[in-house]
């Protein structure tokens, strides 16, 4: 049989199909022919990929993969963010890297909710950062003095003054976001318009592929998502700088531990610690310690030529003996304590 069917034997085929002469749900395992009538089924040989017109993968798995990776950064950095700004333990982790059509985007969120219109020059067009109500709500219960127990979530739009506190936090994840765009593009992110109604805002067509990236947002008993939104014809004259970044990401990792190193101990070195040295300790009667006067005498049981114990922060450290240099007080360190060591 030639390779390629010519156009009456397509026809033919067509047409027993819709009369219900072949059956194509039932592959027979053998190699049978046939003609009409029931004719035998060859099923195709290696894998099948099922492909979706309405859904074309614009993105490459590694230019995916590069994008993990650099929003995994950003949800570290976000989440130490906001723990600090919130004074609660707040976790954000990468949820899932994706591409879509918009519409799909748009059906998923809810209504209302905090959506943002992004700016992002100087590349055209305008990327959506949206935070779900079930955290934006809770986080503005935090600002405002609540704790950390389940929040009820209102079925209602935020009011200009909601809006207006949870400006710091998406403010600060453009911020990070920004950061971790720059390995690719020195990107300038700006809020440029919010809704309520994700449904008013039309960015780019229904049927255009975007790249979401959604983030899980978890404080206390709360829990909700922050989706970042990429239309694919925004980044699409800089798609290629995403095949090369997990080479940068590789080298750049190394001196980031370096960096963090270095600070750490910058920060260690400036911790200011009490120190405090014993010189004996002993009982007294409360009788005794009410006729205590200047001059008296208080008898110890440690020997004038032991070593005094140096605390640090409460905890034996060094031993040394007491005197005098220049008219100020001094401690000559002789040896190391351990922690069994008392006054």
């Amino acid at each position: 049989m030639p390779d390629v069917l010519s156009q009456n034997e397509v026809d033919a085929l067509l047409a027993a199909v819709d009369e219900g002469d072949l059956d194509v749900a039932a592959p027979k395992p053998g190699g049978g022919g046939g003609g009409g009538g029931g004719g035998g089924y060859l099923p195709p040989q290696g894998d099948i990929a099922i492909y979706d017109f309405k859904r074309p993968e614009r993105v490459s798995t590694d230019q995916i993969r590069s994008m993990e990776m650099m929003h995994e950064t950003l949800a570290r950095k976000l989440g130490a963010s906001l723990s600090s700004y919130l004074r609660s333990i707040v976790e954000v982790k990468l949820a899932s890297v994706e591409q879509l059509t918009y519409q799909e985007f748009i059906m998923s969120l809810p209504n209302p909710t905090c959506f943002n219109l992004l700016s992002c020059e100087p590349l055209d067009g305008q990327m959506v950062l949206e935070v779900n109500p079930s955290i934006v709500f809770p986080i503005l219960d935090k600002l405002l003095g609540g704790g950390n127990t389940e929040v009820h979530i209102p079925e209602r739009e935020m009011s200009d003054i909601e809006w207006r506190l949870i400006s710091h936090v998406t403010d600060e994840t453009l911020r990070l976001l920004q950061e971790s765009w720059e390995p690719i593009m020195k990107i300038q992110f700006g809020v440029s318009q919010r809704e309520a109604n994700p449904q008013l805002m039309q960015i780019v067509p229904p049927n255009e592929v975007v790249i979401l990236i959604c983030f899980e947002v978890k404080m206390g008993e709360s829990s909700g998502m922050l989706n970042i939104c990429v239309p694919f014809p925004v980044v699409e004259p800089i798609m290629g700088n995403f095949s090369t970044i997990q080479t940068w990401f590789a080298s750049r990792r190394s001196v980031d531990e370096e960096t963090d190193r270095l600070k750490l101990n910058e920060g260690i070195n400036k911790v200011q610690l009490e120190i405090i040295t014993y010189l004996a300790k002993t009982e007294l009667t409360l009788h005794q310690f009410l006729n205590l006067r200047p001059g008296s005498i208080i008898m110890t049981q440690k020997d004038v030529h032991d070593p005094l114990l140096v605390t640090i922060d409460g905890k034996p450290k060094f031993k040394g003996s007491a005197g005098a240099i220049r008219n100020y007080k001094a401690l000559r360190i002789s040896s190391t304590a351990t922690p069994s060591d008392t006054i």
